[in-house]
């Protein structure tokens, strides 16, 4: 079952149904959407998307998924999980553009990398990210995370594959 985790200024807890018209919000928001997955989904496959997080993931108890808390409010999104891409488990995370610059990125993917070495037992902790997404390259590298390899992928773009193993942890 996903764990609640606090940081300084973030509460991360498992969703609850109640949540979901600020996921909807969280996705629909291209400047986020255009990061995630495949790039921006419609509405109804946004709010497909949340149903699955509780008939499945948390139903399966496949991995951790967690709403984003600041002050109350749903700001984002974080998940680890097992995925063949790496051979290993990922981290994803989202937050709102009003978020944007002020360290709370930086505070969510440590929460969650601390998570995966301290809970999970992981030795590497991967995070996958298109090229163009500077910003979360840029935020990966402050908290240890390593160019790996890239991936080509089949519309033309690439992704940067990022590890950070436990021993280099701070």
């Amino acid at each position: 079952m996903t764990p609640t985790l606090r940081t300084e200024r973030l509460l991360l807890e498992p969703y609850v149904p109640e949540d979901e018209d600020h996921f909807v919000t969280l996705f629909q928001d291209s400047r986020v959407s255009r990061w995630m997955g495949d790039g921006p989904s419609s509405e109804a496959e946004d709010r497909a998307l949340f149903g699955r997080i509780f008939t499945k993931v948390y139903a399966q108890d496949l991995f951790d998924v967690w709403a984003v808390r600041r002050d109350g409010l749903l700001v984002g999104h974080a998940e680890i999980k097992p995925t063949d891409t790496v051979a290993g488990h990922e981290i994803i995370y989202a937050l709102a553009p009003a978020t944007w610059g002020s360290g709370l990125g930086t505070e969510l993917a440590e929460a969650i990398v601390a998570h995966g070495f301290e809970t999970l037992q992981l030795a590497e902790v991967y995070a996958t990210v298109a090229a163009p997404n500077q910003a979360s390259l840029a935020l990966l590298r402050r908290v240890g995370f390593e160019h790996v390899r890239d991936i080509e992928e089949e519309d033309g773009g690439t992704t940067r594959v990022l590890a950070r193993s436990r021993s280099a942890c701070r």
